[in-house]
């Protein structure tokens, strides 16, 4: 188990150049925007325009914070994203335009290499304790508004916006919410030709 904090995530540009990024973990470690098998990413999206194209991988895109956003993906009727909304999956190399709703955005940004690793967003509200149940391969808490206490072999505390990583399957995850706000628990696994 692992705790990423916020204030270590790197900051860099959009494969587009039309913004940056903050990384919050890529698998493997180091990998640049070519070779990843798996990226998690935050986004601050400041004007309307088109998304970077990512062939041979599938993402899945949550608002943080903002008014929300219209993604126009070729093929699919438009789609409303707010923070209030499930997270939407599509292909990252299908075009896809951005209409941004009413000012800029924060989004959360999940990525996997198409053939190598799958992978599921759930946004959650942080209430009462919550369990968290570890599935096979890697899962992330990422807490937005408030902070969490997590307990499992050991206590430990998430601010907002930190990260706890789990490689491999272990007991259950007990979380005590320290603050109000959603929680994202994102599962990554790898494909059954991937091992």
């Amino acid at each position: 188990m692992r705790i990423l904090r916020a204030a270590g995530y790197r900051v860099m540009p959009w494969k587009n150049g039309g913004g940056t990024t903050t990384e919050i973990a890529v698998s493997p470690d180091g990998a640049g925007l070519d070779d990843f098998d798996w990226r998690i990413s935050m986004a601050r999206v400041e004007t309307s325009g088109p998304f970077s194209s990512f062939v041979g991988i599938d993402r899945t895109l949550s608002v943080l914070e903002g008014e929300g956003i219209v993604l126009d993906i070729a093929g699919r009727p438009a789609s409303r994203l707010t923070a209030a909304s499930a997270p939407l999956s599509f292909p990252g190399d299908v075009p896809t335009g951005a209409t941004l709703i009413g000012g800029p955005i924060t989004d959360l940004n999940v990525m996997t290499r198409r053939g190598r690793m799958t992978h599921t967003v759930e946004r959650l509200w942080l209430s009462g304790e919550m369990r968290i149940e570890q599935s096979a391969g890697t899962t992330l808490i990422l807490p937005v508004g408030g902070g969490v206490k997590v307990f499992s072999d050991s206590v430990e505390s998430l601010g907002p916006l930190d990260t706890l990583l789990r490689d491999r399957t272990g007991p259950e995850l007990r979380l005590r919410p320290e603050g109000q706000g959603p929680l994202f628990v994102i599962r990554l696994h790898a494909t059954a030709a991937n091992g």
